[in-house]
C-alpha cells in the first residue's frame, strides 16, 4: 500500500531563527554569482561559445551566472542520447524510479532556504514566494513518486474462465519539457520529473530568463542516482531548439507551459506528422490565464478585500492563476474597491526581495516590464486609476501594484493577460451577470467566489468555467495533491499538474489477453 504524502511545510519567517537562516542561504548564494553552466547531454558536460547571461531582474547589473546555449546540432545529440537511453529505461521499475525522487526531495528539503535563496536571486521572488516555489518542487517529486508506485500496481479489468486479460500503463517515449520562469523551480521541476518517473526519457529546455536553477536541479537528481542520458539540460533558443525538438519526428511527446500564443503554436506544430514518424504526439500544454474573483452582496468584505489583494500581487501578478479582474455586486462595489485600494496603499509595498519585508520585486525581464507599462497606458484610457500606475526601470524591473475601478467588461486589460500587478474591477448588477461576465473570456484557468450564499456557490460550482475554482479565498496557492492544477479553453489541455490521473498523460494504455 503506498502512504500517502502530506505537502511540504512553509516556513515561518516570523521566528527569528529562520530569517536568520535565510539571510545566511542569501549570502551563500551570492557567494556563487557568475559562474558558468554547461549543458548536459548523456551525462556530459558540454561548454558552447554562445551563452545565455543570467542576470537578476531586481538588480540587472548583478549577473547571477553565464549559461551554455544549445543549438540544433546538439539538440540533435541530445535527442539521440534520450531515444538510445529511452529502450532500457523504458524498462525499470516503477520502484526504481520513484525511489530517485524521493531521494532528491530529500535532499531539497536538507538544502531548502539555498535552492528558495536562488530563486529570490534568480526570479526575483519575495522570501515567502520563494519557499512556496521550492515547497512546490518537493511535494511533486514525493507526489508523483507515490502515484507512479500506485499506477504500477495495474487496473483491474474484467477476465473469463478461458482467459486472461491483463491491462497496464506503459511509457510514451522521448518527451520535450519546455518549462516557464515564473514558477522556475516547482513547475520546471514537476514537469520534468513526472515525465521521467513515467518512464519516459526526457529533453529539458527550460526557460532562457531562469535556467540555472534547473541546472541545480539536474545535479540534485544525479546526485539521487539518475542515470546519464535520462535527463538531458539543453537550454537554448525557443525558435532554434524548441521548434526543432517539438518538430522531431522522434519526438513523443511535449510538455509544455507558458504563455497562450508560444503554447497554441507547440501544439499546431506538434499536429504535424513529419516524415519518418509513426505516432501522434502527446501534448500536455499549460498556457495563461485572465482570473477573476467575483464578490457576491452576500460576502465578507473583508475576506475578499484580501483575497484579492494577495491574488492579483503576489509575486507582482507573474502566475497564471493571479486575479487580474474582480466582479463585484454593485451593492458592495464602493466599499470593496475602497478597501482594496487601502490595503494595496498600506500593506502592498515593493522592492529587492533580498528584503524579507518586501510584499512584491520586480518583474522578470525588460519585455515584461515594457509590456506590463503598456497595459497600464490603456488601462488609464479604459478606467479609472485608483492606485499605482507607474515604474521604475533604472535599476531593476519594478512595477507598482495598479488598481483600476469602473473598466468595462469588453475593455483589452480585462480581456487580455498582462501578467503583472495590475488588477480591473467592474460591477455586476446581480451573481448571474457576474457569472456571465466572469466567463467572458477566451481563458478558464483559475477563479473564485466570495459568497455566504450557498445557492450562489453550487450555481457557480457548475456555471463558472474555469478547471480551478475556489470559493471563500483566492484564486492562487494550488497545493499539489490538494488542488489538482489546470484549465480550460485557452488555458490549455487541462492536464491536472499534482492531480491523480497527470502521469497517465505521459503514458500509453496497453492490454494483454492470453486464452487458457
Amino acid at each position: 500500500m503506498v502512504v500517502a504524502y502530506q505537502h511540504e511545510p512553509f516556513t515561518d519567517f516570523t521566528i527569528e531563527a529562520n530569517r536568520q537562516a535565510f539571510e545566511a542561504a542569501i549570502k551563500q548564494v551570492e557567494g556563487e554569482l557568475g559562474k558558468s553552466y554547461p549543458l548536459i547531454i548523456g551525462g556530459q558536460r558540454i561548454m558552447t561559445d554562445r551563452t545565455i547571461k543570467v542576470v537578476n531582474p531586481a538588480d540587472h547589473n548583478e549577473v547571477i551566472g553565464y549559461v551554455a546555449k544549445a543549438n540544433e546540432a546538439l539538440a540533435e545529440k541530445a535527442h539521440q542520447a534520450a531515444d538510445e537511453t529511452f529502450e532500457w529505461w523504458r524498462k525499470t521499475k516503477a520502484a526504481f524510479r520513484a525511489d530517485i525522487l524521493f531521494r532528491a526531495a530529500a535532499i531539497v528539503r536538507r538544502r531548502k532556504h539555498e535552492f528558495s535563496a536562488h530563486l529570490v536571486k534568480e526570479g526575483g521572488k519575495p522570501w515567502k514566494e520563494a519557499d512556496a516555489d521550492t515547497a512546490e518542487a518537493i511535494d511533486f517529486m514525493e507526489y508523483y513518486g507515490r502515484q507512479m508506485l500506485r499506477i504500477d500496481e495495474g487496473f483491474e479489468i474484467n477476465s473469463r474462465p478461458v482467459e486472461n486479460n491483463r491491462f497496464h500503463y506503459i511509457p510514451l517515449g522521448v518527451g520535450v519539457v519546455i518549462s516557464p520562469w515564473n514558477f522556475l523551480f516547482a513547475i520546471m521541476c514537476g514537469t520534468t520529473v513526472a515525465s521521467m518517473v513515467s518512464g519516459n526519457t526526457v529533453l529539458l529546455k527550460p526557460a532562457s530568463s531562469t535556467p540555472i536553477i534547473a541546472y541545480k536541479m539536474m545535479e540534485v537528481l544525479e546526485e539521487a542516482g539518475l542515470p546519464d542520458g535520462v535527463i538531458n539540460y539543453i537550454p537554448g533558443s525557443g525558435k532554434e531548439v524548441g521548434d526543432y525538438l517539438v518538430d522531431h519526428p522522434r519526438t513523443r511527446f511535449v510538455s509544455f507551459t507558458g504563455s497562450r500564443d508560444v503554447g497554441t503554436r507547440i501544439f499546431e506544430r506538434a499536429a504535424k506528422v513529419q516524415s519518418g514518424q509513426k505516432w501522434l504526439k502527446r501534448t500536455i500544454i499549460e498556457m495563461g490565464g485572465k482570473d477573476t474573483i467575483v464578490v457576491d452582496r452576500d460576502a465578507d468584505l473583508e475576506l475578499a478585500a484580501n483575497a484579492i489583494t494577495y491574488s492579483a500581487f503576489g509575486f507582482s501578478g507573474q502566475k497564471c492563476s493571479a486575479c487580474s479582474r474582480v466582479v463585484a455586486h454593485e451593492d458592495i462595489y464602493d466599499t470593496l474597491l475602497d478597501r482594496v485600494v487601502e490595503l494595496t496603499k498600506d500593506t502592498v509595498n515593493y522592492g529587492n526581495p533580498v528584503n524579507h519585508h518586501a510584499y512584491m520585486g520586480p518583474v522578470i525581464d525588460q519585455g515584461a516590464y515594457d509590456k506590463i507599462m503598456d497595459y497600464i497606458k490603456i488601462g488609464k484610457k479604459e478606467g479609472k486609476l485608483m492606485t499605482g500606475g507607474k515604474g521604475d526601470d533604472s535599476k531593476g524591473w519594478f512595477v507598482e501594484p495598479t488598481v483600476f475601478a469602473d473598466v468595462d467588461p469588453e475593455a483589452r486589460i480585462m480581456q487580455e493577460e498582462i501578467f503583472g500587478p495590475v488588477v480591473a474591477f467592474t460591477k455586476a448588477r446581480d451573481f448571474d451577470e457576474a457569472i456571465m461576465i466572469a466567463n467572458n473570456t477566451e481563458y478558464g484557468l483559475t477563479g473564485a467566489v466570495i459568497t455566504t450564499n450557498r445557492h450562489h456557490i453550487e450555481q457557480a460550482r457548475e456555471d463558472f468555467m474555469v478547471g480551478n475554482l475556489y470559493f471563500n479565498r483566492g484564486c492562487t496557492a494550488a497545493i499539489v495533491g490538494y488542488h489538482p492544477f489546470g484549465g480550460f479553453n485557452m488555458s490549455g489541455t487541462d492536464s491536472k499538474a499534482g492531480g491523480p490521473d497527470y502521469l497517465l498523460h505521459h503514458m500509453q494504455g496497453k492490454t494483454s489477453s492470453e486464452m487458457l
